[in-house]
């Protein structure tokens, strides 16, 4: 008998699936990177534009608000069509919208502009994990979603000091141009090597609503709706306003918070690609557990910062950003195991809707809880937030226990299609 473990027998991923990967990770780069380039901005967004720290909470919000509106309504066809069809065309509307938030020339201009980016950029998201979910099964799912989902890490080091420095030589707009710019390479490369995806795909002519009725209601999937929610909501509560809280209360200069980003994106970058590889060989479930309570504990450091340095500044981010984005990893591939593959497009446009729900409404509870007498005043409030974000984080661990893989009938012509549990662990 072989001594070789089960781990050590499951298949690699391929050369072929590896330049998928990056293919997807450059895409949900430039999303990520056009989703968190506003929040370090936030000191200039006030100051520049004369807003309030609510109306900062306003341009963050409108992204994720739009993103969950336009998911929903995805949701009603995205199965019918191709999913390079649908990656593309979004990709593209992304593309456009970015540049018009470059293009802003005042709040109400910016408002709109994320909004539509928000709406583009999201189902851009839902359209990358679907492909994930239908070319990798469940025993490789954990390594492909790390590393796409490691472009957050890249953001971190690369993207971000880059549009800091961006914005503070060359104004707001510089930082949408460039990456408005990068976009159009990452599209074309997309429209090139990215296979066609129809296997999922439905019929016409069927009963949309009732069919999306269907996978909305379905008990898995409302779990899974509802530890989505969760899990943003304990991370988004707090991350806007890190930034703006380091320059303020701590005095954390514009290159410092630069240093903090890239440091905490290094080290993500690495432990996300490891969390992915943990996550396949020991259980979505045993390390979700364990990077959730890290969560929980570094959210409280990370909102009781003191002025200590930009070493301490560093170390704070980079254990919140590790175990806030590595328990996303085997959370998402929880979630996307409990939907088969012909509605798994419709799931995870939900899904993804849910989430920037989340990221929609996180900012406004933190805008409400954090307050400032004047512009260059210290925000109050921001630990106080962050025990809501816990709260947050402490619903999504209970929820975690109750998912669970779904049975669900596509159609009345059509046999029930069942799940193969996730390792639940």
């Amino acid at each position: 008998m072989s001594s070789e473990s089960p781990a050590a027998t499951k298949p690699k991923i391929t050369r072929t699936e590896w330049a998928l990967i990056l293919l997807l990770a450059a895409v949900n780069f430039t999303h990520i990177l056009d989703f968190v380039i506003v929040m370090p901005l936030g000191k200039q967004l006030m100051s520049e534009l004369r807003i309030s720290p609510t109306q900062f909470g306003y341009i963050l919000s409108v992204y994720g608000i739009a993103a969950c509106v336009a998911g929903v309504l995805a949701a009603t066809v995205v199965d019918r069509f191709d999913r390079r069809t649908v990656l593309l065309f979004n990709y593209a509307g992304f593309t456009v919208s970015t540049l018009a938030c470059g293009l802003a020339p005042d709040y109400t201009w910016l408002l709109l502009a994320r909004g539509l980016a928000g709406a583009f950029g999201g189902i851009t998201a839902s359209a990358i994990m679907a492909i994930i979910g239908d070319v990798f099964p469940n025993e490789r799912r954990g390594a492909a979603i790390g590393a796409v989902t490691s472009a957050f890490a890249v953001a971190s080091i690369v993207g971000l000091p880059a549009g800091l420095l961006l914005a503070t030589h060359f104004g707001l707009g510089a930082p949408f141009f460039a990456l408005a710019g990068l976009s159009v390479p990452v599209w074309i490369a997309a429209y090139y090597r990215l296979p066609s995806l129809t296997s999922h795909r439905q019929r016409a002519g069927g009963k949309i609503w009732d069919e999306l009725k269907q996978v909305m209601t379905h008990p898995s999937h409302l779990r899974s709706f509802a530890f989505m929610f969760a899990l943003v909501m304990g991370t988004f509560t707090i991350i806007p306003f890190l930034a703006p809280y380091l320059e303020l209360n701590c005095g954390a200069t514009r290159g410092e918070i630069a240093v903090v980003y890239s440091v905490a994106g290094l080290f993500t970058l690495v432990g996300m690609n490891a969390v992915g590889h943990l996550t396949d060989r020991f259980g979505q479930r045993r390390v979700f557990l364990i990077a959730a309570c890290g969560s929980m504990l570094m959210t409280v450091v990370a909102t009781n910062i003191p002025p200590w340095g930009v070493a301490v500044y560093a170390a704070a981010a980079t254990g919140f950003m590790l175990t806030a984005a590595g328990r996303m990893i085997p959370a998402q591939a929880m979630m996307i195991g409990s939907s088969p593959p012909l509605v798994r497009g419709r799931f995870m446009n939900l899904n993804n809707a849910v989430s920037h729900f989340a990221t929609g409404v996180a900012p406004l509870v933190s805008g409400a809880i954090i307050t400032q007498s004047h512009e260059s005043a210290p925000l109050v409030g921001y630990p106080q937030a962050g025990l809501v974000a816990v709260g947050f984080a402490a619903v999504a661990l209970g929820l975690s226990f109750l998912l669970r893989p779904a049975h669900i009938p596509i159609s009345p012509l059509e046999r029930p299609v069942s799940v193969e549990e996730p390792a639940l662990v």
